[in-house]
């Protein structure tokens, strides 16, 4: 929710907004603080940063709290709470505790000056006080709304209701309704519950700013708060109030349960929208608009699952739903918040890309769709035929073919036309599935842990399903299946429909698009560069990874532009790098310099023979936000080392990271290089690129591949293959080798 919130401050008129992790950041005067605490309907909170210091223990923290001057904000007979959090601080990681020091800090100050101290109030405070310590680094604030902003008035609090305030409102954006509503369009919700959607929904159509009916803010009994100007801001808002309800589009809910209708009833009259909302009792199987109803946008938060127990009973009223949709709303647009991705299937409507978003602790996503003929689709959109003719494409491409006969001869077939399908390969991409959604299952934890966003689902778990399925999560997900090249003593008939099997299952599994899956046939590369370009396309990606922006591209290129197994190895980059020199040696699209960047390092060096890699390696630093001097060097690695280290005085690093290729015989190399033949003579010139005290981190995924200690009996090297080799990678131990490299004879 940080772009919408961001967007929605620009539109206030503040300045300097910058989104944050989790926020946003804007710079204003006190109207404006109190205009976004007014009229923000995405903010839970705003916090007015006073101070910033050092606390890397608990007496730094009481301090730095004490020296900050309390009576300009609180008088010594007043009110005040604390809110504390930590995030890496080894000082204080027990919030409770750094409350009580934070209130200890400003209650002595009060009792040394006036003799006096502020009482504790947890529920409506003079002043609430925000204090978060991350690291050392410790930052304190004044908390101006003094309770979340979701609480905006209407809602009864003995009333459970499934969607907060804040997040309906930011799903209703993102949904487009303040556009709609402004063309006239109508809102309907026909599964209401509560109403919280209809009121936030109305609330954005009527100018009605979501803070009106507070009585309680943060800022009421700090010393500095301007009444004067909070009056005038009501005022405005209350004459906005009175002026857009007159002219409220039609927004209409419908639900099967009396229950929910008269909890819905009392929310709007407390809210003042009696007689503008109009509710129904009516099943999802007769919700439908009225003739006269201008087409608008139908949006609702069904049952997750959850709470009807009944898996059979959820998915028939997904599809009911789905029924009512394309039956009764040609012309409307619709958005469904949906947890389990299979549920988005049984609707039976093209979405956008999903929208995912945290309700609570449980993960959803946001479909919309426009309710047209030309969406309507069955699950597995792409006929046997067409996926057929995809994995034919691809084949051709891989084997540098230009037709299907030229294909057939090289298979040895007298044709590729489809034989008709059998019960057998069914069962077996029921198989597959079933493997994929328990693969799913068991990366949630570790994913969630360690927040991992592109990862390695499945590597060939099933013999006769000889894949590597690859996701990749952002906004939005995409799927990457390379298929490793079948044995000559298979038919290729039945790995084409095995194939086309399987890439009919992923969507349905996944919950994506089947335009975000990508296939790629991989064969051995003969005589040919390492990364050859496929396609050219230009459509890249930004995902993240231990806090890195990073582009990939799933439709130009065999690889993605990330090696998702080198992971670990990135990571251990990142951490080691703060004040290091660090070179990248055949550093293909930089990745490993971007880790080294954001981990601290003070310079790096990054070679690579491609421009076209070393252009998206300088896009990939350029995504994020680094200080140091980064150069980039365009030229073969192998003769840069080699010049380089033949200096009286070479470059010094401390740390570098060489991951060559198995195998090149690039035109624009002199020599054919072979990683087992050559490897020695590459460690040794690295090696003397080394700082006294560095560290030189070499990879390869030549299977076969044996490090010839003996030749490198100079060196100290430890093998760290083993703990480089990721969770979702587990199954595939070979994946690479690794070693950590220092000065020193071996032990």
């Amino acid at each position: 929710m940080e772009d919408i919130l961001a967007e929605e401050l620009r539109a206030l008129g503040v300045s300097a907004v910058k989104s944050a992790i989790a926020g946003a950041f804007f710079e204003g005067d006190l109207a404006d603080a109190y205009k976004v605490c007014l009229w923000s309907r995405i903010a839970n909170r705003v916090l007015l940063q006073i101070a910033s210091f050092k606390a890397a223990n608990q007496d730094e923290l009481y301090q730095g709290i004490k020296k900050i001057n309390w009576f300009e904000h609180l008088s010594p007979d007043g009110s005040f709470a604390v809110t504390f959090n930590a995030k890496n601080s080894e000082a204080i990681n027990n919030t409770h505790f750094g409350a009580l020091k934070v209130k200890d800090a400003v209650v002595d100050q009060m009792r040394a000056k006036f003799d006096k101290r502020p009482n504790i109030d947890t529920l409506k405070p003079d002043l609430r006080i925000n204090v978060l310590l991350k690291g050392e680094n410790c930052t304190v604030s004044l908390d101006l709304s003094g309770e979340s902003l979701h609480r905006r008035g209407y809602r009864d609090t003995t009333i459970k209701a499934p969607i907060k305030e804040n997040l309906a409102a930011a799903l209703l954006i993102r949904s487009k309704w303040p556009e709609i509503a402004k063309n006239g369009g109508s809102l309907i919700d026909p599964m209401c519950g509560s109403g919280t959607l209809l009121v936030e929904g109305a609330m954005i159509a009527a100018d009605y700013a979501p803070g009106l009916l507070r009585d309680y803010y943060g800022f009421l009994g700090w010393k500095k708060h301007d009444t004067d100007c909070w009056q005038a801001l009501l005022f405005e808002a209350l004459q906005r109030k009175t002026a857009g309800i007159k002219q409220l589009p039609v927004i209409t809910g419908f639900d099967k349960d009396r229950r929910n209708l008269n909890a819905a009833h009392i929310h709007i009259e407390n809210i003042g929208l009696q007689g503008k909302i109009h509710l129904e009792c009516r099943d999802i199987a007769n919700a439908a608009p009225a003739k006269s109803w201008k087409p608008g946008l139908v949006i609702c938060n069904p049952p997750y699952g959850e709470r009807l127990g009944d898996e059979e009973e959820i998915v028939e009223l997904y599809k009911a739903f789905g029924e009512t949709l394309k039956s009764k709303f040609q012309h409307w647009q619709a958005a469904i918040i949906i947890s389990d991705p299979e549920l988005g299937f049984c609707l039976g409507i093209r979405s956008q890309k999903p929208v995912r978003f945290y309700n609570g602790a449980l993960e959803c996503k946001l479909l919309r769709m426009k309710i047209e003929e030309s969406v309507f689709f069955i699950p597995q959109a792409k006929t046997a035929d067409e996926r057929i003719a995809q994995i034919n494409a691809e084949r051709r491409q891989a084997e540098r073919l230009d037709t299907e006969d030229d294909l057939a001869e090289t298979l040895g077939l007298s044709s590729l036309s489809k034989p008709e399908s059998d019960d057998e390969v069914e069962s077996g991409a029921a198989g597959f599935a079933n493997r994929l959604q328990k693969n799913l299952k068991r990366l949630r934890t570790w994913k969630t842990r360690y927040k991992i966003s592109c990862y390695r689902l499945y590597d060939a778990d099933l013999p006769e399903y000889a894949v590597a399925i690859d996701v990749y999560e952002s906004n939005e997900t995409w799927v990457n299946v390379q298929e490793y090249e079948p044995p000559k003593n298979i038919d290729p008939h039945k790995a084409n429909r095995r194939l086309a099997a399987l890439l009919a299952e992923i969507p349905k599994v996944m919950a994506v698009e089947p335009d975000h899956v990508f296939l790629k046939i991989r064969k051995k590369q003969k005589n040919t560069e390492q990364y050859e370009k496929l396609g050219d396309q230009g459509h890249f990606h930004i995902v993240e990874e231990h806090g890195c922006k990073l582009q990939v591209n799933f439709s130009d290129y065999l690889d993605t532009g990330l090696f998702l197994d080198h992971r670990p190895m990135r990571l251990l980059i990142q951490q080691q790098a703060k004040g290091k020199r660090f070179l990248n040696l055949f550093a293909y699209t930089g990745s490993a310099t971007v880790h080294a960047a954001i981990g601290g390092a003070i310079a790096s060096t990054t070679v690579d023979m491609s421009k076209t890699y070393l252009d998206w390696a300088k896009a990939n630093l350029a995504l994020n936000t680094v200080r140091g001097e980064h150069e980039f060097i365009q030229a073969d690695c192998l003769e840069w080392l080699k010049t380089e280290s033949e200096q009286p005085y070479p470059r010094q690093y401390d740390l570098i990271f060489l991951d060559p290729p198995t195998f090149s015989n690039s035109k624009r190399m002199e020599d054919v290089f072979d990683i087992q033949k050559d490897h020695v003579r590459l460690i040794q010139q690295a090696a003397r690129l080394l700082a006294p005290g560095g560290v030189l981190y070499f990879s390869t995924n030549f299977r076969r591949f044996k490090l010839d200690v003996e030749a490198l009996s100079m060196l100290s090297i430890e093998d760290i293959s083993a703990q480089t080799i990721p969770e979702d990678f587990g199954r595939n131990p070979k994946i690479h080798y690794c070693w950590s490299i220092q000065h020193g004879t071996q032990r």
